[in-house]
This record gives C-alpha cells, sequence and structure tokens, in this order.
C-alpha cells in the first residue's frame, strides 16, 4: 500500500540490472518513485536535472564509484542523504562511507523490509531537516531545531539528545514544569524517527479517570463492561509500529503502574475482559511536571516503573531559566496572533520587553502565549507598550536581573537587531553577576554558567570584559 512519500523521488545507482531491478520494484510497492542508473557518472548527470529525496548507490560500480560519488554529493548537495549499497565482505568500507556523510547503509543480499525502513528514515529525517530550515526562514529565524524555538544553552543541550536518540527504541521520559513545551520534544523524537510515518498517539492519563484508564491503555472485549457493545482497541494497539506518548505519567495510580510495567516491559498485555494476549511494537515516550525521583522516595511512585521509564531523560528548563530566548518567542507569537486575529502591529516597545524579560513566568511558555494574545486583543497603539501588559506582570518582575542600561526599541525593521542586543545584554548582565559570587574566577563563573572556560573567555572579550 503507497505511503505518504508517494511524491518523494530515490536515485538507484548500481551495475547490476537485476539488482536495479528488484530494488526498483520494493521502493515503488512502498509509494516512491525511482530511477535507476548504472553507474555514478550517470547518477550525477541525474542529480543536475533532478531534486531526489535519497540516493541508493553501490560501492563498486564502472566511472565513478560509490565512495567517489559519496565524495561529489556531499560538496555539490550536502544535505541530500546517501545510503550505500554493500556485500558483507566490504562492510568496513561501507563504515569508512557513514564516517564520510553517508546517512546509511544496506548489506547485500538485503531484505525488502530492512531497505523500506532504512529509505524510509533517510527520506524522513532530509523532510523534517528542510521544513525546518524552511520554519526558521518564514520566521525570520527564531527557530532553534526541531521546528522548536531557542537558542539558549540550555535548549541546545535538549536538542542534542533529541538528534542522538530520535531514531532509537529507547524510552525517553521527559519532566519540566506545566507549559515548558513536552509535547513538542515528544513530536520531535517521533517525527525525527524511522517510527515518522506511524502513528502518534497522545494520553492525557491525568485527563482519563482511574476506573476508565486501563481500557483506555489496552482496550476492552465485547461485554467486558456494561456498555461495551463491541470490541475496542485501546492505545497501546493504535500505536503499534509508532509512538505512544504518556503525558502526565506521574498522575496514574499505583495499581495501574503495576500494569503498565508489564505492558512496557513485555510489549504485550491483554484487553479488558479478554484472555488473548496482545503483542505490540511501541516506542514509549512518558512526560510528567512532577519530580518523578522525589516521588519515588516517598513512595508514590514505583521504582521498577521509574527505572523502566527513565532510560533517557530530557529535564526541561522553565522560561526563566532561558530569558535569552524570550525575544525570540514573542516575535513568533506576535506574527501568529497578529494573523489570527487581525491585528496589526510594530512589534514590543524597549519598556514592555523589559517588563517581560524579567517576569519569571511561573506558567513558562503557555502563560506567555496567552500575555500576547491577551495583549493583542487588547493593545491600541501601533506597538505594545508595559501598559497594555496585564497588571500582575509587573508586581512580579524578578529582582534576579535588575534593569540599568535601556533595551532598545523593538520593531518590524528593528526587531532582529533588537533581538541580538537584548541577548548580549543578558549575557553580559549574566557574566558579571557570575563573576562576583566567585570573585572573579573565571572557571567557577564557567561552572555556575554551564559553559566552558574556552567559552567564557571568548564570550567575555566579545562583550568588552576582561579577566582580572
Amino acid at each position: 500500500m503507497p505511503d505518504q512519500h508517494a511524491s518523494e523521488h530515490i536515485l538507484i545507482a548500481d551495475d547490476e540490472s537485476n539488482l536495479r531491478k528488484v530494488l526498483g520494484m520494493h521502493l515503488k510497492r512502498a509509494g516512491y518513485t525511482v530511477t535507476s542508473v548504472a553507474d555514478g557518472e550517470a547518477a550525477l548527470e541525474a542529480l543536475e536535472e533532478t531534486s531526489y529525496g535519497a540516493v541508493i548507490s553501490d560501492l563498486r560500480m564502472p566511472r565513478l564509484d560509490g565512495m567517489r560519488l559519496l565524495k561529489l554529493i556531499q560538496s555539490r548537495w550536502p544535505d541530500l542523504p546517501v545510503i550505500i549499497l554493500t556485500a558483507h565482505g566490504t562492510v568496513d568500507t561501507a563504515v569508512e562511507a557513514l564516517k564520510l556523510g553517508a546517512r546509511d547503509f544496506i548489506t547485500k543480499p538485503f531484505d525488502k523490509e530492512d531497505v523500506i525502513k532504512v529509505v524510509s528514515k533517510a527520506v524522513a529525517s532530509q523532510r523534517l531537516e528542510r521544513d525546518a530550515s524552511s520554519a526558521a526562514a518564514a520566521e525570520g529565524g527564531a527557530y532553534g531545531r526541531f521546528g522548536i524555538i531557542g537558542r539558549s544553552q540550555g535548549m541546545i543541550r535538549i536538542f542534542d539528545i533529541v538528534e542522538k536518540v530520535a531514531a532509537t527504541p529507547s524510552t525517553v521520559l521527559i519532566q519540566g514544569e506545566s507549559g515548558t513545551g513536552k509535547e513538542l520534544i515528544a513530536k520531535a523524537l517521533h517525527g525525527y524517527s524511522d517510527r515518522t510515518d506511524k502513528p502518534f498517539i497522545k494520553v492525557n492519563c491525568a485527563a482519563i479517570p482511574d476506573t476508565l484508564i486501563e481500557s483506555e491503555l489496552f482496550g476492552y472485549e465485547k461485554g467486558a463492561f456494561t456498555g461495551a457493545t463491541t470490541r475496542k482497541p485501546g492505545r497501546f494497539e493504535l500505536a503499534h509500529g509508532g509512538t505512544l506518548f504518556l503525558d502526565e505519567i506521574g498522575e496514574v495510580s499505583t495499581e495501574m503502574q503495576v500494569k503498565l510495567l508489564r505492558a512496557i516491559q513485555e510489549s504485550e498485555f491483554e484487553r479488558v475482559g479478554g484472555v488473548e494476549t496482545v503483542r505490540v511494537d511501541v516506542r514509549l515516550v512518558a512526560a510528567t511536571n512532577r519530580d518523578l525521583a522525589k516521588e519515588v522516595a516517598e513512595g508514590k511512585f514505583r521504582d521498577d516503573l521509574y527505572y523502566r521509564l527513565n532510560v533517557v531523560p530530557v529535564q526541561l528548563p522553565p522560561l526563566r531559566q532561558r530569558r535569552e530566548d524570550i525575544p525570540l518567542l514573542t516575535e513568533h507569537l506576535l506574527k501568529r496572533y497578529a494573523k489570527r486575529l487581525g491585528r496589526a502591529t510594530e512589534g514590543v516597545s524597549e519598556s514592555a520587553m523589559d517588563v517581560l524579560l524579567h517576569y519569571d513566568w511561573p506558567g513558562n511558555i503557555r502563560e506567555l502565549e496567552n500575555v500576547i494574545e491577551r495583549t493583542l486583543l487588547f493593545c491600541d497603539g501601533p506597538e505594545i507598550e508595559a501598559g497594555d501588559l496585564p497588571a500582575e506582570l509587573e508586581g512580579r518582575v524578578s529582582a534576579a536581573l535588575p534593569s540599568t542600561d535601556p533595551i532598545p526599541p523593538v520593531g518590524v525593521t528593528s526587531l532582529k537587531h533588537a533581538v541580538k542586543l537584548t541577548t548580549q545584554r543578558l549575557e553580559r548582565k549574566l557574566i558579571e553577576q557570575a563573576l562576583k559570587e566567585t570573585n572573579g574566577n573565571v572557571t567557577h563563573a564557567a561552572q555556575k554558567l554551564e559553559i566552558s572556560r574556552k567559552s567564557l573567555q571568548n564570550k567575555m572579550k566579545e562583550l568588552g570584559l576582561r579577566e582580572g
């Protein structure tokens, strides 16, 4: 059955006509458009004429071999994924190709399912990178990665984790305060994996009563209880082959935690009222705003389930710990809500941005989103002033970053420049504060700021600060 990649075009380069024919047939049945050529020179000619989602290349070909073709593609089309075809005896060469930038390799004789899986993963990765780049351009460069806004050190670390583990089946536990964007990270983990074409099923555990959560997760058989007139699959079954996102996992009862542990460990369960064991292939991502380690210590959450969930921990920082992202987020939200509400605005004034930057945001990004929408509804001037913002923001501004320097006004034509200057101002204040707290010790200040000593020295030089 054709999948959603029907529009993706795959280029096969191999001098064996039978292999090209068989490989092309498998890919066409999977919904891809396929072009086949007999050597590297012909592959280069095809690449000059048509855009492709991926290239599958044999290592040994006449005129231009696979390794030289890979190097040329890397230099001319660096974002195009290349998959290497290799025989068992040349796997070491394929590994060398991976080091040079190949996306993956397929060993001959190949398995049809393995081929489709590798190609699907390569094409999905390229598509996500392309979409993220397009989104970044559309938003004036406000995005970080995976379509998620953020350029603070804390978010860069999160992005690095997502990139490393997305393609694996490992369970991920995302922890962070409400409104920090846990679901966005879960979707990035799914979207950047080889399961991207399969279901992404979300369950909000806090929204389901204890009496219903078992049937919601595992499904039920006809007649299992009053009102069960037909068999119904649960969320685990619906997520088969894809990703199951268990949001607010900390709200699940202790009794339900036992059944959930078994389903996660064994990848099997029984529907409510049934005796048949159902096996599933599901990648699990869980999220919570609770401190589960503390809950375990207090006996409120099972330690065995916690360890099963916490294979890859992701701790999302609250907005008050990534203040340098606030101008970027504000710019993005202003554009979104101005368009949705039909309001024209030239941006945010100096005084208003100062309030936004110094407020502690207990509700995090969700609260910022609410503030921007509400302010736009009632703002009458060409730009948002401090007086347009909700009164409670002024009353709860943090004293951690005293406002002494003026922030440049943010407007349509100067927003990018203002964001840069505002970020530099925050960086300067944080560095000065860290140096003050460590009596000028650059090494200790770097540790407090969670950056390397060299990075801090470079940043001090850039901002006109000096050691000692």
